[in-house]
């Protein structure tokens, strides 16, 4: 897809997600935020930040200064950099990473900064003229009125879900079933210490410099038992509260970069990292669990290659019902996705979402020698994004 682009191993790291309004992070500018901690991700990963010649940045909710862009978030990292802002709801953290690789592909950047983050907590509200309402102005809640309402059908994200279910048939235990390994994955995962090679605790002050809270985990996120899923009302068909992911805060970046710049910045630069494909696809009004399947049947249509060849396989699930779907569409079985966790347990800040996603799956393709790596997930309106890398351990026998 972009042979001269490559991602440099290492060269990465997230925030923990915690829960919205749980967390210190709900009091702060999460711009700033997200700035001043990607110039601590690159120091823990010996990457020089002057190195950076742009910065894509992602996100979905608006933040205090957020006009000023990419370059007010590069001033708070430390480097007066130029940049701009991407924004395609759930599917931001994926087309910002692919962005910054077509950057580096037309030459116009060596070494691109990729920077998501949202704050789900407090979100702002705003007031918008509106001639032609009865009352002349509109009011918007930025989350919850567009979690809540699709100005294209009507209908709520929640309502896509129960629509999907009832159309391939998905029956609640499949549903609960999965939910429970999912938080079995991640917990597994957790216990093991494997989140520590990504996942970075950060401190977060106040203005007066004080401590406000330290996030070192993903506040919100408890085990739950088959007993408590099989307990919880339905909100749609097949959908509980324990079946669909909940609102948080947080950042993640990665670097994208040139074939000798991931040589010369990568821990390990025997890795490589490579974009295959990544494709696209909007399905019918009201059906956005199913978006993803026919994204990746597409993308693996167009590269010829096959579920079996994929070593690592993870999604954007806010639903468990998308898995279950795409086990169906797919003829797959959904439990070898996800082995480290997903978005259905530790969250959903939106711009960032996928990119903590990529990060794992990448990690994780590293930890089992290399192979393909397939990403997708489900975006408002009805969108499917997929995309596949292939990692190679040069220094592998």
């Amino acid at each position: 897809m972009f042979p001269k682009a490559r991602i440099p191993y290492g060269t990465w790291g997230s925030s923990y997600f915690p829960a919205w309004q749980t967390s210190a992070l709900a009091e702060v500018n999460i711009g700033q935020f997200a700035g001043e901690a990607m110039n601590k991700v690159m120091g823990m990963r010996k990457v020089p930040i002057r190195e950076l010649e742009y910065l894509v940045i992602g996100s979905t909710i608006p933040w205090h200064w957020k006009f000023w862009n990419a370059p007010m978030v590069a001033s708070c990292m430390g480097h007066r950099i130029p940049g701009h802002h991407l924004e395609q709801a759930c599917a931001t953290g994926l087309q910002a990473i692919i962005h910054a690789a077509s950057e580096v592909e037309g030459g116009s950047s060596d070494v691109v900064g990729v920077l998501t983050f949202d704050r789900t907590s407090d979100s702002p509200v705003g007031v918008f003229p509106e001639r032609r309402a009865h009352r002349r102005t509109e009011t918007l809640a930025d989350v919850w009125d567009n979690f809540g309402f699709d100005p294209a059908t009507g209908n709520a994200m929640l309502t896509t879900a129960g629509l999907a279910a009832r159309k391939y048939k998905i029956d609640r235990k499949e549903v609960d079933d999965i939910s429970h390994y999912r938080h079995k994955q991640y917990f597994d995962t957790k216990e093991s210490g494997w989140f520590e090679n990504i996942l970075v605790p950060f401190e977060i002050l106040n203005v007066q410099g004080k401590l406000l809270g330290v996030i070192d985990e993903d506040i919100g996120v408890r085990k739950i038992s088959r007993s408590e899923l099989n307990a919880m009302r339905e909100l749609d068909t097949c959908i509980t509260p324990g079946t669909q992911t909940h609102a948080a805060d947080g950042m993640a970046t990665l670097l994208v970069t040139g074939i000798d710049k991931a040589n010369e910045l990568s821990s390990r630069p025997e890795i490589d990292i490579q974009f295959v494909g990544k494709t696209e696809l909007r399905t019918g009004p009201s059906y956005m669990p199913e978006a993803p399947a026919f994204a990746v049947k597409k993308l693996l249509g167009r590269t010829g290659l096959t579920m079996d060849d994929m070593a690592v396989v993870k999604n954007h699930n806010p639903f468990a019902v998308n898995d279950a779907i795409f086990g169906k569409v797919m003829n797959y079985d959904w439990h070898k996705m996800n082995n480290t966790g997903s978005s259905l347990v530790w969250g959903h800040p939106q711009g960032p979402t996928l990119t903590r996603i990529v990060i794992e799956a990448l990690e994780e393709a590293v930890s089992i020698g290399g192979g393909y790596v397939l990403v997708f997930g489900c975006a408002a309106g009805d969108v499917g994004i997929a995309a596949i890398f292939k990692v190679t351990d040069g220094g592998k026998k």
